[in-house]
């Protein structure tokens, strides 16, 4: 159950990460804008989205890796499995047992197959 928690977590913080790394504009724009290339003029301003962006790319990053450090912890402890088919098939069976004993006959005939009041022969 805890597995699969941050399992989800790891999923929505990897997402996460992408989805702010490709939002921030590389190193090179911030040169554009020094010569007027419109750049300055973005919707956080000249420096605002650098500051948001990179601080929340920092803080999903920092849970990706704690969350990674979690789940590796819990994927090395041992504990039991339960046992599933193939399992099973990989483990050597005891050798068959003998065939029963045929079904002892009745004395009388009646309600008796065809050949049952004949008596058994012996070799």
């Amino acid at each position: 159950m805890l597995h699969d928690f941050l399992l989800v977590v790891q999923l929505i913080a990897g997402v996460c990460i992408v989805i702010l790394v490709l939002l921030q504009h590389g190193q090179g724009a911030d040169a554009g804008a020094g010569f007027g290339a419109g750049a300055s003029g973005t919707v956080f301003g000249a420096r605002g989205a650098s500051t948001a962006l990179s601080r929340a790319t920092a803080i999903f990053a920092a849970i990706f890796m704690l969350n990674s450090v979690a789940l590796t912890y819990l994927s090395t402890r041992t504990h039991e499995h339960q046992k599933t088919i193939l399992d099973l098939a990989g483990q050597t069976h005891a050798a068959p047992k003998a065939p029963a004993a045929p079904a002892p006959q009745n004395a009388g005939g009646a309600g008796k197959p065809a050949g049952a009041g004949t008596p058994p022969q012996t070799h």
